[in-house]
């Protein structure tokens, strides 16, 4: 009996044993579920870092192309102003000028007897108006035209039967531009029916 009593711890030990590998094995089985858990986490985690970062990127693009058109409107802006600078600099000494024009004209209209001084006056009246044009300065044409509100000043109106209505009938004072700016809208008298 000796025998069988040894012969029953082994199998007691066996027992201890492979109770000992199952438990290695699902440990080993729950280290490689556990490792590939980690592997899967750290995709997902690398995924979403460089969706992150694409995003980050693609907002820098999205900014810099905001930056870039802003900066390129601003341009044109600078652009345009620095022309329209140079292009009605003369405005103000023009617009001082036109009061000498008009009295210049009236007084050419009055009657002289010196011949040579009319003629003068007239030389010296057109050399004015040609420095003038050369600045830019066009008169803006209103007998018998259409009246346009943009560079015609209506102060009266007149019944005349052989006119359109809305045709300006008398001019009181003469309209100027500067390079297609009004710098004075003409002072009409205007049909109307």
């Amino acid at each position: 009996m000796s025998e069988d009593k040894n012969k029953q711890i082994p199998i007691e030990d066996s027992t201890d044993e492979a109770e000992e590998v199952k438990a290695e094995e699902a440990e080993e089985k729950a280290e490689g579920e556990a490792a590939e858990k980690s592997e899967a986490e750290k995709e997902e985690t690398a995924k979403k870092a460089e969706e992150e970062a694409k995003k980050a990127e693609e907002a820098e693009s999205e900014r810099y192309m905001r930056l870039m058109a802003e900066f390129q409107n601003f341009r044109k802006r600078v652009a345009k102003e620095k022309s329209d600078i140079h292009a009605y600099a003369n405005e103000k000494i023009v617009g001082d000028l036109l009061p000498v024009l008009d009295n210049f004209e009236r007084a050419l209209d009055t009657e002289t007897e010196d011949e040579g001084y009319a003629k003068g006056m007239q030389l010296i009246f057109e050399q004015l108006k040609t420095a003038l044009g050369n600045a830019g300065l066009e008169e803006i044409k209103a007998m018998d035209e259409e009246f346009d509100p943009n560079v015609h000043n209506a102060v009266m109106t007149e019944t005349i039967e052989e006119k359109e209505d809305g045709t300006i009938t008398k001019v009181l004072q003469k309209g100027y531009k500067l390079k297609d700016k009004v710098v004075r809208p003409s002072m009409v008298a205007v049909n109307k029916k």
